[in-house]
């Protein structure tokens, strides 16, 4: 009989089904590999802006849906805030009012507000309430009105050093995370719709809901602000280059703010402001991408671009102080 005795038990392995041939461990290798993340994001609060192509269509409605809620079973606390572009632009075709966009905003006369509000509190979030809500009874709604979450006034873009008036379009003036923060202690996860209310005429007013989503992130303190948009990240040097930036400090953001495309400026001044107001770090990430958040958040390539605050050293004495 030739062979030794370690050759006949290893031959013995190669034919036992179950030493043979594990199907799941690859499965068991990813999970494996996302732990240091998990350990690292477990009990921090992430806002997601949910907008762009992942809004309407169905398989990536689905991918985010599913994303946020394994989020909250790693233990993380997702806040989902949500606009409504497209919805509010087909609304309004409908009612015969057309769409017009002045410094990256819609412009809102006061009967475009009345379709804005019905689509995003009665339409967008029901529907995204509906869809986390398949995995359990998780997610809840609410809108910047609720409970004062989000108060504006009136807000005027400077186009051409002249103010212009764009309608019941709102500015931040104050955020309240209360309501939020017992949703969150909850267990729920809570779905904002960006719009608010006036403390000076009592107005309800539309709020760009990537610099919602800014805010609540720098008010409750979150470890990341993830913007979801239509494009790969922010560009190198657009349109001649589509080499996307994968990491950014504030003050290099602030130097291109002034060259970036309109769609893109509230999205950037939100990273922006979220990184300087004591959140970890900013993204801005492919919604096209099923699943990006993971891969976002779960991965070293990431993929998209990473805004984060300046060093110590990079601060001037002014901003030190």
């Amino acid at each position: 009989m030739s062979g030794t005795a370690d050759d006949i038990t290893d031959d013995k392995a190669n034919t036992n089904p179950t030493a043979r041939k594990h199907t799941a461990l690859p499965k068991a290798q990813i999970l494996i590999e996302a732990l240091p993340w998990l350990t690292r994001h477990r009990g921090k609060t992430v806002v997601i802006k949910f907008g762009g192509n992942a809004m309407v269509d169905e398989e990536l409605k689905a991918a985010f849906a599913q994303d946020v809620v394994f989020l909250h079973h790693a233990g993380l606390k997702p806040v989902v805030v949500h606009g409504g572009g497209p919805q509010i632009s087909a609304a309004l075709d409908r009612h015969g009012i057309v769409s017009e966009f002045k410094a990256g905003l819609r412009v809102t006369t006061e009967d475009a507000m009345d379709v804005v509000r019905m689509v995003l509190a009665g339409q967008v979030q029901r529907e995204l309430v509906g869809l986390l809500n398949q995995h359990g009874p998780l997610a809840v709604g609410l809108t910047g009105e609720d409970a004062h979450t989000i108060t504006a006034t009136k807000h005027q873009p400077r186009i051409e050093g002249e103010l212009v008036d764009i309608g019941r379009v709102g500015e931040i003036t104050e955020i309240d995370t209360g309501a939020i923060e017992a949703l969150l202690a909850d267990g729920r996860i809570p779905v904002v719709s960006s719009i608010a209310r006036s403390q000076d005429d009592h107005h309800v007013y539309n709020v760009n809901a990537d610099t919602a989503a800014a805010a609540l992130a720098a008010a409750l303190d979150a470890e990341t602000l993830m913007v979801l948009t239509d494009v790969e990240g922010l560009y190198e040097d657009w349109p001649h280059s589509d080499e996307v930036i994968s990491r950014l400090t504030a003050k290099e953001l602030e130097k291109l703010l002034p060259e970036l495309a309109s769609g893109m400026v509230p999205k950037m001044e939100g990273c922006l402001h979220a990184v300087r107001n004591g959140v970890e770090t900013a993204r801005v990430i492919d919604g096209r991408v099923q699943h990006s958040i993971l891969l976002e958040i779960f991965t070293d390539e990431g993929i998209g671009t990473m805004v984060v605050p300046d060093a110590p050293d990079d601060l001037t004495e002014g901003e030190a102080a």
